[in-house]
């Protein structure tokens, strides 16, 4: 399930940074979206280019969108193995 940046902060685990008309954002949403389907796990996007995006997050990952954080810490960019993501939620 996607989640709205503000809904339930404390139980989203996963985040994917994503720009806007990023296929390759697209396509890591997928493996996250079809991951946490399968863990129970809920999860959310956040666009480091809008104007309520957090600067510190798109100064930080910006060069690197997308990325794929954990409990806030980064898991993957460009990529995420579902391997990867499934050990990283058990």
């Amino acid at each position: 399930m996607t989640q709205s940046v503000g809904e339930s902060p404390d139980t989203v685990r996963v985040t994917v940074l994503v720009r806007a008309d990023c296929r390759t954002c697209d396509r890591m949403a997928l493996v996250v979206r079809a991951v946490c389907e399968e863990v129970g796990e809920d999860w959310e996007t956040v666009d480091v280019d809008t104007s309520g995006a957090d600067p510190e997050l798109r100064g930080e990952f910006g060069d690197r969108v997308p990325v794929v954080l954990v409990d806030g810490e980064e898991l993957a960019s460009w990529r995420v193995e579902p391997d990867d993501l499934r050990r990283a939620l058990t």
